[in-house]
Parts: structure tokens; sequence; C-alpha cells
């Protein structure tokens, strides 16, 4: 079988978007896996499946599988290039679009300088704000909160010197954390203004998350660190969150970019 795609980038975080609009999506976790492996496929963090709403109060269903094959709520730098894939298919010309997701609902909008800004909802804020866990014999204070999907966000000095790839494996398969958890680091410049990177539960690190930025300036702002809005910056570019406190919801603004077209064999 021969699969159409596209592959796209939202500041680093890579993509293959399928079309599945005028099909029925049955491709197994093996094949997923061969579409993201980098080696012998396309190679990309997430696939994102642009199907036809389940209810007709939506535009679009959006789904989201992670590169090992496992299908997850919600993908914020996904959301973004879903709104320009969609509009380049011409599945729409609406520069607003309301999409259903596995997490619920997002309102992603198309804006005059070509990024892309999506309405993420409201975050849900575990209480207390910092909470300890034990990982190795060593005790990490984080902030544990969903954006649609589980992050949990720790404040470092040093970005650059966190243990991202030891630490980040463990905290995602943490007993604490059932559906296992985004494990993001934050370290914060100014008040408008942090460095962050994010292991990525059944991706690994990537180059730059939109539901890791919004957790991070969730909780930067929650802990009254930071202030709305918010500069993220990623090793794949920079994000901006908006964020009124409460029951709010998180506003996340950024580019997204088509890399090239094509057909892998499955």
């Amino acid at each position: 079988m021969k699969l159409s795609f596209t592959k796209m980038h939202g500041a680093g975080n890579d993509f293959v978007v399928l079309d599945f609009t005028q099909a029925k999506f049955s491709l197994s976790a093996e094949q997923l896996r061969k579409i993201a492996d980098r080696h012998l496929g396309v190679g990309c963090d997430q696939i994102l499946v642009v199907e036809k709403p389940k209810d007709p109060s939506f535009d679009f269903r959006y789904r989201i599988f992670n590169a090992d094959g496992g299908e997850v709520e919600q993908c914020g730098n996904g959301a973004r290039c879903f709104v320009k894939f969609v509009h380049a298919r011409k599945l729409s010309a609406k520069r607003e679009l309301r999409v259903e997701t596995l997490g619920g609902a997002i309102v992603p909008r198309l804006e005059d300088d070509g990024e892309v800004s999506v309405n993420m909802g409201p975050p849900a804020v575990e209480l207390p704000l910092i909470q300890t866990i034990q990982v190795a014999k060593t005790s990490v204070d984080v902030t544990i909160l969903s954006m649609g999907n589980p992050h949990a966000v720790q404040l470092v000095r040093d970005v650059e010197a966190a243990p991202v790839k030891t630490q980040g494996p463990l905290l995602e398969h943490h007993p604490r954390f059932p559906n296992r958890v985004n494990a993001g680091y934050m370290q914060v410049l100014d008040r408008h203004t942090i460095r962050l990177r994010v292991w990525e539960r059944g991706a690994g690190e990537t180059l730059s998350c939109g539901t890791g930025a919004c957790a991070a300036a969730v909780s930067g702002i929650s802990r009254k660190l930071i202030d709305s809005p918010v500069r993220v910056e990623t090793r794949g570019g920079a994000l901006t969150i908006a964020w009124a406190g409460g029951d709010n919801a998180v506003w996340l603004k950024g580019p997204a970019q088509t890399v090239f077209e094509g057909q892998i064999e499955l």
C-alpha cells in the first residue's frame, strides 16, 4: 500500500501529516512506527491524522500518534501544522477552526503574519503547586498539570545542563503517572522569557513541544516567577504563550512550515 504524506514542523517539532478525510483510518501501530522511523521510514516526532469530525459542530477531528505508535491526547505544535495543512489542501477556507481531539476541543486560528494561534483551553493544575517526587534516590520538585495531556514541569538553573535524557525517561515512566508524563525543564531568563526542554512520552526529547511550552508558562505564572505573555525559547525556535490565569484559556502562537510531500510504501 502506498500512502501519501506531508512532512511538516512547528519550531523543529516535526510531523508526518496524513489526510484521512475521504477514507477510514486503519493504520496499525507497527505501520505508524515504520512511518516515524528516522532510518527506515519518513521520520518524525508525531504522526498527525486529519479526519472528518464525529460531532458535526466541529470542522475536523485531529488525532496524534507518537513515534512509538501510541495515540495521545494533544499536541500544540502539531495543531498549528494541522491548520496550515488543511488550508494548503483546500479542505477548509476558514481562518479559525473548531477541532475535536482526544484531549478535548481546540480552536486554532491562522493569523495575518502567517503564524498560527491555538486556543488550547484552560489548564488543569494540581495542588499544591510544588510537589516532590523521588526519582532514582533524588528529590525532584515539579508542578503537575494537564494541557489535555499530562505534564510535570521543574525549574532548573541551566536548561542546557538539565538531566533531560537521563531523568526524563524515569519521570515519564514514574509510578506517580499511570498514563506516563511529559517532563519539562524550565529556566527563567526574565519576567517574560523562559528557556525550555521537554522529554515527551513516547517520543523522547523533541526540539520543541507546544503543550510543554503551555505547561511551563502556566507553571511559571502560577508560581509568580513570570508574567504573561511568555516567550518560550526552545532548541527548535520560539513560541509565545498567553494566559490570564484561573479558568482562562491558554493561547499558543508560533510558526508552522511544510518541509516536503511524498509517498511511502507500507
